[in-house]
């Protein structure tokens, strides 16, 4: 099956019992206690790690889950600063409701939902990915929340749509980052919309059996693990369908370092640095990187007949 828990992998070693004590005060948070789908997606936790992939060669490098700590202190999250550290302390005090997303674009029922009406008709999921990092850096994090593509059946697109792009909030005076041109703002991402419809790819309102911490993209992000860190969108206030490519925060301000399909081909250096290997936050030692992330029998036919050199 595409999502599973690994037999050898007891529910008590990926997740601490302790932070999911609380999933009934998440799901009640999130207004999602009285959905039977709901509660009955959250009785296991989902791996979604390929077979083979947990350890390089000689079998010393793990696949284990990264702390919660490092989870929420180590980002990448420029509205709130560009130091891994800055995030976890101005996002402090970041508000997150009430919040609305907007859904526009070639659709046929383009809508602006309340963030519970947007999450409520959906199934949510415990599922467990690889991320990794342009900078060379990588994760294996917990997170709750449903594919995309249920969104997009929910929206129905016009045939004409080829690509979703997805829009940040724009709030300088919450988001010190914005208060400087370090990007176009506001933050603005893209897939193509075979991309988006993918299984693998999702939004997430939680991880670790928590509602998503300001740091980490609250109240919704975008999931999508077998691309480069870049490309998730965080507190996400509009969802728009097109018919052309959108542009991207990162691809416009630096198009020789940050492609737009920003698939993981370790074989692609980045301009400034090796992408051949990867450092898991909490290991010394590095490991090889693999390609697309370690995902590729899974969406490597999204992508045949490209140069994954070119579109790396």
């Amino acid at each position: 099956m595409l999502i599973r828990k690994p037999d050898d992998l007891p529910s008590s070693e990926i997740t601490p019992e302790r932070l999911y004590r609380d999933r009934r005060e998440f799901l009640r948070a999130a207004g999602l206690l009285g959905l039977a789908a709901v509660a009955a997606s959250t009785a296991g936790l989902a791996a979604c790690v390929e077979s083979g992939s947990a350890a390089t060669q000689d079998g010393q490098l793990k696949d284990e889950l990264t702390p919660f700590t490092d989870v929420t202190t180590y980002n990448n999250y420029y509205e709130f600063g560009t130091d891994k550290s800055d995030p976890s302390e101005n996002a402090k005090g970041f508000t997150t409701k009430p919040w609305s997303v907007r859904v526009d674009g070639l659709v046929s029922k383009p809508a602006t939902y309340d963030l519970e009406d947007f999450i409520k008709p959906h199934k949510l999921e415990e599922r467990v990915y690889r991320h990794r990092c342009v900078e060379a850096w990588s994760m294996i994090i917990p997170w709750l929340g449903f594919p995309m593509a249920d969104l997009i059946k929910r929206v129905q697109p016009l045939a004409s749509a080829k690509y979703i792009e997805f829009q940040t909030l724009f709030d300088p005076k919450q988001m010190p980052g914005q208060r400087s041109p370090i990007l176009p703002w506001p933050y603005t991402e893209g897939l193509r919309l075979d991309e988006a419809m993918h299984p693998l790819a999702i939004f997430a309102v939680g991880l670790y059996g928590k509602m998503l911490l300001p740091q980490n993209g609250a109240p919704l992000r975008t999931v999508i693990p077998w691309k480069y860190g870049f490309k998730a969108t965080k507190s996400i206030v509009r969802i728009r369908f097109t018919d052309r490519q959108p542009k991207t925060a990162w691809n416009e301000s630096a198009p020789d370092e940050y492609g737009f399909y920003a698939n993981v081909n370790p074989e692609v250096d980045h301009p400034r640095w090796s992408q051949a290997k990867e450092r898991r936050i909490g290991e010394f030692r590095k490991r090889p990187t693999l390609m697309l992330n370690g995902y590729a029998s899974q969406v490597g036919q999204l992508y045949q007949g490209m140069d994954l050199r070119k579109n790396y």
